[in-house]
C-alpha cells in the first residue's frame, strides 16, 4: 500500500477513533458532580490537547508500522491505543474511577516503554511520544486526585 495512504489510515484510526470514544462517553453530570481537585483543567483544554496528541500518535505509529509490521514497538503502540480508548468509556461511561485510574497507569507504562523500545531505531517516534507521556501522566495525577477526592 502507498505509504501516504497508509498514513491517512493511520490518523484516521486515531483521531476518528479517538473523537468517537470522546463523542460516546463524554463528560456528564455524574462527572460535574465530583469534587475535583484545584489543578483541574478547564473542560475546553481536553479537545484541543487530544487532538493534537493524537496527530503525534498516528505518525509514530505509522512509522513504525512502516518500518517493522511485527516488532515490539508496533505491539506497544497498538496496547496504548488500546488501553487510551478504553480510558474514557472506564471513567466517564461506566463511572469506575479506581479502574480508570489503573488504566491510565498501564496506559503511561505502555507509553514510556514505546519511547524506550524505539528511542534507538526511530528517534522521531520516541520523540512524538514524549508530550503524550508528559500528558497522561498528568491525567494519571488528575485522575488520581478525583478517586481520593470521591
Amino acid at each position: 500500500m502507498n505509504r501516504w495512504l497508509t498514513l491517512v489510515l493511520f490518523l484516521v484510526l486515531v483521531i476518528g477513533g479517538g473523537a468517537l470514544i470522546g463523542f460516546v462517553a463524554r463528560p456528564d453530570g455524574w462527572y460535574q458532580s465530583l469534587i475535583k481537585p484545584s489543578f483541574n483543567p478547564p473542560n475546553w483544554i481536553f479537545g484541543p490537547v487530544w487532538t493534537a496528541l493524537y496527530v503525534c500518535i498516528a505518525v509514530a505509529g505509522w512509522r513504525v508500522w512502516m518500518a517493522e509490521r511485527a516488532g515490539g514497538a508496533n505491539m506497544l503502540w497498538w496496547a496504548q491505543l488500546l488501553l487510551n480508548f478504553m480510558w474514557s468509556p472506564a471513567f466517564f461511561g461506566l463511572h469506575m474511577i479506581g479502574f480508570a485510574l489503573l488504566v491510565v497507569l498501564l496506559m503511561l507504562a505502555t507509553i514510556l516503554a514505546f519511547i524506550v523500545t524505539t528511542w534507538r531505531q526511530d528517534r522521531v517516534a520516541a520523540l512524538l511520544f514524549v508530550p503524550y507521556a508528559a500528558w497522561v501522566s498528568f491525567a494519571s495525577l488528575l485522575n488520581a486526585a478525583i478517586w481520593r477526592l470521591n
